[in-house]
């Protein structure tokens, strides 16, 4: 059995990954601690375990195997330094970290004291993904040009949305590092390069002091653009993907869940839209943190776009910041 403590219910998804915790037969969660106390002790109170007011004291337990962080993503660093230290695995919301330099801090501390880290990035785990990445790799679109995902919702408009979502000293940024994360990290696997440029304009619809509408673009060597869009502000924005190369392209959600190809590359999708099976989710982040523990195995992958998933957003708020493009080359190690 994994034993689990529960850095911060902060996070909007912080009781989704409780219950990924409590549903899997080998884990659970035996304690919590919040920098909101309050809110740590109802956390604490509804599933009857301990709660601790210090992180310290709750990392010091030998019989926890592993951390949930759920903390602001300002505290990331710190609070996975303190749980790398102590030797925990590491199961952490997306973004790992808002820079770099904070990412390789935290790398250099999970490789020190050989702990499992896994970071949750579950759209790489959905059928719809697993069916784009073989197309790709069969090549059946030619050279890819044109990379667009878009995900939205009207979360400040409608108001349900949690009000600490747009503090920026909590979320160093809003739209595009919140929600954005998720059509950041899948452009840039479909654009299967990494990108060496990133110009982002920011909208603040709502008047919030984070942005709440947003638009980031990916330039490449090779030519081919991403394009990313998120917002709080859209109420009936589809999730979609538009993958476009030399010799075809894919569609997915536009509206509908379904994934459509056309290309020359092979006579049945050439005259036609198709469209194409999408298979079963693979098993999630979460269940794969459980199974790099017991396994003794690395996410490598997963780590890896978790890597280039912050440097893209470190990119895109600097872009935004400064009204200019920013190449990776010029973010600190």
């Amino acid at each position: 059995m994994i034993r689990i403590g529960k850095i911060s219910y902060w996070h909007v998804h912080a009781w989704d990954y409780t219950k990924q915790a409590q549903q899997h037969p080998e884990a659970e969660i035996v304690a919590v601690w919040d920098e909101n106390p309050e809110r740590g002790q109802e956390a604490a109170d509804k599933q009857g375990v301990t709660f601790y007011a210090s992180l310290d004291e709750m990392l010091a337990r030998d019989d926890i195997d592993g951390v949930i962080v759920d903390a602001p993503t300002r505290m990331h660093r710190d609070v996975m330094l303190k749980a790398a230290a102590a030797g925990k695995h590491i199961f952490t919301e997306k973004v790992l970290a808002p820079t770099l330099h904070e990412v390789n801090e935290i790398l250099e501390a999970v490789k020190e004291n050989n702990v499992k880290l896994t970071v949750s990035l579950p759209r790489l785990n959905d059928g719809y993904t697993l069916a784009i990445r073989e197309i790709l790799d069969q090549e059946l679109l030619g050279k890819v040009t044109m990379v667009r995902v878009r995900l939205s919702h009207n979360g400040a408009t409608a108001g349900w949305l949690p009000n600490h979502f747009y503090s920026l000293e909590d979320c160093l940024g809003g739209a595009l590092i919140d929600l954005g994360c998720h059509p950041m990290y899948l452009t840039r696997l479909f654009l299967n390069e990494e990108p060496i440029a990133v110009s982002a304009q920011f909208g603040y619809v709502t008047g919030k002091e984070v942005e709440d509408n947003a638009v980031a673009t990916l330039s490449t060597a090779s030519g081919a653009v991403g394009i990313v869009e998120a917002g709080f502000v859209n109420n009936f924005s589809p999730f979609c993907i538009e993958v476009h190369g030399t010799e075809g392209t894919l569609l997915y959600g536009t509206p509908d869940d379904k994934l459509l190809i056309r290309t020359s590359r092979k006579e049945e999708y050439k005259n036609d839209w198709v469209e194409l099976t999408v298979p079963d989710n693979r098993e999630s982040a979460f269940h794969q943190w459980i199974g790099h523990i017991q396994n003794d195995t690395t996410a490598d992958e997963n780590v890896a776009y978790a890597v280039e998933l912050t440097k893209l957003m470190e990119a895109a708020n600097q872009s935004a910041r400064e009204h200019r493009g920013v190449k990776l080359s010029e973010l600190q190690a």
